[in-house]
């Protein structure tokens, strides 16, 4: 600690309080202390890292977003199929969207010296892991890319997933073709917007401003942008949700207003195919990125040193009746 605290130019008490994530500390003089941590592999407990590299604990943490989402808790279903093959337990903790909270979580479960991490990240900055990552640790990040560093990582295409869904509104004839999407910081939403745009530019379709929607961070705000939308003077004829939960409530207020609107949904629901007009969707296998990120994690656990790797989990086109059929012209 001290060589820590005369590299990063600060008093042995704020390193302390860096490493024990105590909130009193500067963010620019935590980053230093950081940085001279990842300089000189400072190990806050050797015997209990030394601990770590001889007994491992079977146990993997998984901090998600939301699990009670339908997304995560398939990917929770994946992840735990591999871990249980291998007699390990699974921790899982939601960080609601709060990168605090998600840091808080990932502390908590490296304190109790879990094996190995994934992690579905809140928009942060994540070179506080370098540490432990140096020290073993293997971090994978599911479904978004972790903050300023390398590190393993598995992500849906989502861009490319949005494009094939607007292209073929397009092919039905579509020009008009509104998006509700998530909160912009979330990379999910912001990828899934560049495929929406992408489709239109190489279409030569005009972007409208007017009909994109961001910021619907649950059903309720959905059903509200879908009604701004259709309360236009030149509303959509289609539209792309950005997710499951902007779907319901884009879904639920159809139910209500009984709009005609072309609707292609990203993520598949699990009664999609029962609704009244069965919903086009985006659709992938959520349980097959929990697995590939398991199987990553362990991997590592095997022994395998080289360096971060990215892999893509492709997505597909579901086509039913609510992308509806192509119009008169």
């Amino acid at each position: 600690m001290i060589d820590v605290a005369r590299v990063a130019d600060v008093s042995l008490k704020t390193v302390s309080r860096v490493v024990n994530g105590e909130p009193s500390v500067r963010p620019e003089t935590e980053r230093r202390v950081r940085l001279a941590i990842t300089e000189l592999g400072f190990r806050r407990n050797d015997a209990a890292r030394s601990l770590r590299q001889r007994h491992r604990t079977r146990t993997l943490g998984l901090v998600i977003s939301d699990v009670g989402n339908p997304f995560y808790s398939a990917i929770a279903r994946g992840v735990e199929q591999v871990v249980r093959t291998r007699d390990m337990l699974l921790v899982t903790g939601s960080s609601d969207e709060d990168p605090e909270r998600e840091r808080n979580l990932i502390r908590e479960l490296l304190e109790r010296r879990v094996d190995g991490l994934i992690v579905s990240p809140a928009p942060a900055d994540h070179r506080y892991l370098l540490a432990d990552m140096a020290h073993g640790v293997p971090i994978v990040f599911i479904d978004r890319p972790p903050g300023r560093i390398e590190a393993d990582t598995i992500l849906l295409d989502n861009a490319g997933g949005a494009r094939a869904a607007v292209e073929h509104l397009l092919e039905l004839g579509h020009e008009r073709i509104g998006f509700i999407g998530d909160l912009p910081t979330i990379f999910t939403a912001a990828e899934r917007l560049r495929g929406y745009r992408a489709a239109l530019d190489a279409h030569r379709v005009r972007k409208d401003r007017e009909i994109v929607h961001l910021g619907s961070h649950n059903a309720e705000s959905a059903g509200r942008a879908l009604r701004e939308l259709l309360a236009l003077p030149a509303p959509p004829t289609a539209l792309l949700t950005g997710n499951n939960r902007i779907t319901i409530g884009v879904l639920t207020e159809l139910a209500r207003s009984h709009a005609a609107l072309a609707l292609i949904g990203f993520d598949d629901l699990e009664l999609a195919d029962l609704l009244g007009r069965p919903l086009t969707a985006v659709a992938y296998d959520a349980e097959e990125l929990g697995r590939r990120a398991a199987a990553l994690v362990v991997r590592r656990l095997d022994g395998h040193h080289g360096p971060a790797e990215q892999l893509i989990e492709p997505t597909s086109l579901v086509v039913r009746a609510s992308s509806g059929s192509r119009l008169r012209a």
